[in-house]
């Protein structure tokens, strides 16, 4: 939308003379360009403060959805790309560290195919995929982003037993808290 925008405002320069109306013209082109860049900045999408509604499959193409969630653990969420170098460092990260997420329900989603999931998985995270407590699901509908609202891959999310954001990164650094806030939380 952005770029229609610049390529129309390009195209009434040349059109347009240099006069009073071309200088008003411009003006108010440069003001609602400035508007719009200000808006995007502001209007940042904030990730799901509660557990939004969903629908995901599973592996074996069973649905999964939020009422399938157990209620009595702490629930993280990595929503990944298998071509993203930082989701690639993110899932090594969380599998060195495995124990610390041992009493949560860990959910590893993508919205690519499963063959890939399977490899990205099976190569970067062996001793997850191995827990009973994580499970592998495939957004199909497409609705992590619109429903979790992430800035970007990796995005993680932590919530609480009550389904309330707890942490939320999409760092592949920051996974230590996430470790940190599991400890504390689960003392």
């Amino acid at each position: 939308m952005l770029k229609g925008i610049v390529m129309i405002m390009a195209s009434n320069f040349f059109r347009l003379h240099l006069t009073g109306i071309f200088k008003m013209k411009l003006s108010f082109q440069i003001i609602i360009l400035v508007t719009l860049f200000a808006g995007d900045a502001h209007a940042q999408q904030i990730p799901a403060q509660t557990l939004p509604d969903f629908e995901f499959s599973r592996m074996d193409k069973t649905r999964f959805t939020n009422k399938d969630l157990k209620k009595d653990k702490m629930i993280f969420f990595v929503f990944f790309d298998p071509e993203c170098e930082h989701c690639l460092r993110a899932i090594k990260s969380i599998d060195e560290q495995f124990k610390s997420f041992q009493n949560l329900s860990v959910y590893l989603i993508s919205v690519d195919d499963k063959v890939k999931v399977n490899h990205f998985v099976n190569t970067y995270a062996p001793h997850l995929k191995a827990q009973k407590n994580v499970t592998l699901l495939q957004d199909n509908l497409s609705q992590f982003i619109s429903k979790f609202k992430p800035y970007k891959y990796p995005a993680m999310f932590l919530y609480s037993t009550d389904k309330k954001l707890v942490v939320y990164e999409d760092n592949e650094e920051t996974v230590f808290r996430f470790v940190n806030t599991i400890k504390k939380q689960t003392k």
